[in-house]
Protein backbone atom coordinates (compact mmCIF):
# COMPACT_ATOMS: atom_id res chain seq x y z
CA UNK A 1 0.00 0.00 0.00
CA UNK A 2 1.39 3.44 -0.90
CA UNK A 3 0.47 6.90 1.12
CA UNK A 4 1.46 10.41 -0.38
CA UNK A 5 1.62 13.11 2.54
CA UNK A 6 1.77 16.35 1.27
CA UNK A 7 3.13 19.00 3.74
CA UNK A 8 1.78 22.45 3.50
CA UNK A 9 4.22 24.39 5.59
CA UNK A 10 5.79 27.95 4.27
CA UNK A 11 8.91 26.91 5.29
CA UNK A 12 10.91 25.79 2.85
CA UNK A 13 13.70 23.35 3.24
CA UNK A 14 16.34 22.21 5.01
CA UNK A 15 14.09 24.54 7.92
CA UNK A 16 12.76 22.77 10.68
CA UNK A 17 8.76 22.15 9.84
CA UNK A 18 6.45 21.75 12.57
CA UNK A 19 3.55 20.78 10.49
CA UNK A 20 6.11 17.59 9.27
CA UNK A 21 7.31 16.68 12.40
CA UNK A 22 3.59 15.86 13.45
CA UNK A 23 2.46 14.30 10.29
CA UNK A 24 5.98 11.71 10.58
CA UNK A 25 4.16 10.47 13.74
CA UNK A 26 1.16 9.67 11.50
CA UNK A 27 3.85 8.38 8.66
CA UNK A 28 5.78 6.40 11.70
CA UNK A 29 2.54 4.96 12.37
CA UNK A 30 1.92 3.87 8.95
CA UNK A 31 5.01 2.41 7.89
CA UNK A 32 4.23 0.57 10.80
CA UNK A 33 1.53 -1.14 8.79
CA UNK A 34 3.53 -2.12 5.97
CA UNK A 35 2.51 1.19 3.67
CA UNK A 36 5.06 3.11 1.57
CA UNK A 37 4.89 6.79 2.36
CA UNK A 38 6.22 9.77 0.25
CA UNK A 39 6.28 12.99 2.01
CA UNK A 40 6.04 16.02 -0.02
CA UNK A 41 6.94 19.65 0.80
CA UNK A 42 4.82 21.99 -1.26
CA UNK A 43 6.92 25.03 -0.99
CA UNK A 44 9.81 23.36 -2.38
CA UNK A 45 8.31 22.47 -5.70
CA UNK A 46 6.60 24.88 -8.41
CA UNK A 47 2.92 24.32 -7.92
CA UNK A 48 1.58 26.81 -10.57
CA UNK A 49 -1.45 28.19 -9.51
CA UNK A 50 -4.99 26.65 -11.51
CA UNK A 51 -7.51 24.05 -11.58
CA UNK A 52 -6.12 21.84 -13.93
CA UNK A 53 -3.42 18.44 -13.79
CA UNK A 54 -0.85 20.35 -15.82
CA UNK A 55 -0.34 23.65 -16.00
CA UNK A 56 2.22 24.33 -18.63
CA UNK A 57 6.21 24.18 -18.78
CA UNK A 58 7.78 23.86 -15.53
CA UNK A 59 4.84 23.01 -13.52
CA UNK A 60 5.79 20.58 -10.75
CA UNK A 61 2.36 19.03 -9.97
CA UNK A 62 1.69 16.48 -12.85
CA UNK A 63 4.70 14.78 -10.99
CA UNK A 64 2.77 15.31 -7.72
CA UNK A 65 -0.50 13.80 -9.40
CA UNK A 66 1.14 10.86 -10.70
CA UNK A 67 2.03 9.75 -6.94
CA UNK A 68 -1.05 10.51 -6.10
CA UNK A 69 -2.57 7.98 -8.50
CA UNK A 70 -0.36 5.15 -7.66
CA UNK A 71 -1.56 5.60 -3.88
CA UNK A 72 -4.54 4.86 -1.80
CA UNK A 73 -3.78 6.96 1.36
CA UNK A 74 -3.47 10.84 1.32
CA UNK A 75 -2.73 12.81 4.23
CA UNK A 76 -2.96 16.62 4.18
CA UNK A 77 -0.83 18.54 6.74
CA UNK A 78 -1.31 22.26 6.83
CA UNK A 79 -0.44 24.66 9.67
CA UNK A 80 -3.26 27.02 10.64
CA UNK A 81 -2.44 30.84 9.26
CA UNK A 82 -5.08 33.50 10.29
CA UNK A 83 -7.57 30.62 11.15
CA UNK A 84 -7.39 29.13 8.00
CA UNK A 85 -5.56 26.56 6.26
CA UNK A 86 -2.17 27.72 4.63
CA UNK A 87 -2.08 28.97 0.76
CA UNK A 88 -0.32 26.29 0.01
CA UNK A 89 -2.94 23.76 1.17
CA UNK A 90 -5.50 25.89 -0.31
CA UNK A 91 -3.45 25.68 -3.95
CA UNK A 92 -3.04 22.33 -3.38
CA UNK A 93 -6.66 21.42 -3.22
CA UNK A 94 -7.04 23.61 -6.38
CA UNK A 95 -4.85 21.67 -8.24
CA UNK A 96 -6.24 18.53 -6.93
CA UNK A 97 -9.90 19.72 -8.12
CA UNK A 98 -9.00 18.32 -11.68
CA UNK A 99 -9.15 14.89 -10.45
CA UNK A 100 -13.15 15.32 -10.23
CA UNK A 101 -13.40 15.05 -14.05
CA UNK A 102 -10.86 12.48 -14.25
CA UNK A 103 -12.27 9.06 -14.39
CA UNK A 104 -10.83 5.13 -15.26
CA UNK A 105 -11.90 2.86 -17.80
CA UNK A 106 -15.57 2.29 -15.68
CA UNK A 107 -16.79 5.96 -15.66
CA UNK A 108 -15.08 5.89 -11.86
CA UNK A 109 -13.55 9.08 -11.26
CA UNK A 110 -10.14 8.21 -9.82
CA UNK A 111 -9.82 9.76 -6.45
CA UNK A 112 -12.66 7.07 -5.45
CA UNK A 113 -11.50 4.12 -3.37
CA UNK A 114 -9.12 6.60 -1.93
CA UNK A 115 -8.80 7.69 1.38
CA UNK A 116 -7.61 10.78 2.79
CA UNK A 117 -6.53 12.71 6.45
CA UNK A 118 -5.70 15.75 8.01
CA UNK A 119 -2.93 16.59 9.71
CA UNK A 120 -2.72 20.38 11.67
CA UNK A 121 -0.60 22.31 13.85
CA UNK A 122 -0.69 25.92 14.80
CA UNK A 123 -0.21 28.45 17.38
CA UNK A 124 -3.65 29.56 17.45
CA UNK A 125 -6.80 27.72 17.80
CA UNK A 126 -9.13 26.79 14.96
CA UNK A 127 -7.81 23.35 13.91
CA UNK A 128 -11.72 22.32 13.76
CA UNK A 129 -12.39 24.59 11.17
CA UNK A 130 -9.27 23.87 9.04
CA UNK A 131 -9.47 20.16 9.28
CA UNK A 132 -13.04 20.41 8.47
CA UNK A 133 -12.13 22.86 5.43
CA UNK A 134 -9.50 20.52 3.83
CA UNK A 135 -12.13 17.12 4.71
CA UNK A 136 -14.88 18.98 2.93
CA UNK A 137 -12.97 19.53 -0.49
CA UNK A 138 -11.27 16.08 -0.57
CA UNK A 139 -14.34 14.48 -0.09
CA UNK A 140 -15.73 16.33 -2.57
CA UNK A 141 -13.24 15.60 -5.41
CA UNK A 142 -14.06 11.89 -4.49
CA UNK A 143 -11.54 10.60 -1.19
CA UNK A 144 -13.11 8.90 1.60
CA UNK A 145 -12.72 10.38 4.77
CA UNK A 146 -12.47 7.32 7.44
CA UNK A 147 -13.71 8.36 10.77
CA UNK A 148 -11.30 10.35 13.26
CA UNK A 149 -8.83 10.47 10.59
CA UNK A 150 -7.17 13.86 11.47
CA UNK A 151 -5.01 14.92 14.24
CA UNK A 152 -3.90 18.21 15.48
CA UNK A 153 -1.63 20.16 17.56
CA UNK A 154 -1.81 23.82 19.71
CA UNK A 155 -2.04 25.82 22.70
CA UNK A 156 -4.19 28.15 21.74
CA UNK A 157 -6.46 30.32 22.14
CA UNK A 158 -4.09 33.01 21.02
CA UNK A 159 -0.45 33.33 20.24
CA UNK A 160 1.88 30.73 21.61
CA UNK A 161 4.79 28.41 21.17
CA UNK A 162 5.48 25.93 18.41
CA UNK A 163 4.50 21.90 18.32
CA UNK A 164 9.09 21.53 18.17
CA UNK A 165 9.33 23.96 21.06
CA UNK A 166 6.91 22.85 23.33
CA UNK A 167 5.95 19.44 24.56
CA UNK A 168 2.77 20.08 26.43
CA UNK A 169 -0.21 17.90 24.23
CA UNK A 170 1.98 15.99 22.04
CA UNK A 171 0.96 12.34 23.90
CA UNK A 172 -2.65 13.79 22.90
CA UNK A 173 -1.50 14.74 19.38
CA UNK A 174 0.37 11.40 18.50
CA UNK A 175 -2.22 8.86 19.85
CA UNK A 176 -4.64 10.53 17.94
CA UNK A 177 -2.11 10.14 15.27
CA UNK A 178 -1.85 6.54 15.40
CA UNK A 179 -5.41 5.86 15.55
CA UNK A 180 -5.67 8.40 12.37
CA UNK A 181 -3.13 6.23 10.39
CA UNK A 182 -4.68 3.40 11.73
CA UNK A 183 -7.71 4.04 10.57
CA UNK A 184 -7.05 5.06 7.36
CA UNK A 185 -4.89 1.62 6.37
CA UNK A 186 -8.18 -0.52 7.79
CA UNK A 187 -10.71 2.09 5.16
CA UNK A 188 -8.18 1.42 2.27
CA UNK A 189 -8.25 -2.14 2.83
CA UNK A 190 -11.80 -2.18 3.07
CA UNK A 191 -12.37 -0.34 -0.24
CA UNK A 192 -9.64 -2.48 -1.91
CA UNK A 193 -11.85 -5.59 -1.30
CA UNK A 194 -14.79 -4.05 -1.66
CA UNK A 195 -14.50 -0.66 -4.20
CA UNK A 196 -17.01 1.66 -4.93
CA UNK A 197 -18.60 1.52 -8.22
CA UNK A 198 -18.96 4.23 -10.98
CA UNK A 199 -21.96 6.64 -10.03
CA UNK A 200 -25.08 5.73 -11.25
CA UNK A 201 -25.94 7.84 -14.27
Amino acid sequence: MQAVVINCTLKPSPEPSNTEALAEVVSAELRKRDVDVDTIRAVDLDIRPGVQTDMGPGDDWPAVHEKLLRSEILVIATPTWVGHPSSLAQRVIERLDAMISETDDTGRPVAYNRVAGVVNTGNEDGAHHVISEVCGALVDIGYTIPGQAWTYWHLGPGAGPNYLDDARGHEWSHKTARAMAANLVAVAQALAARPMAAPPE
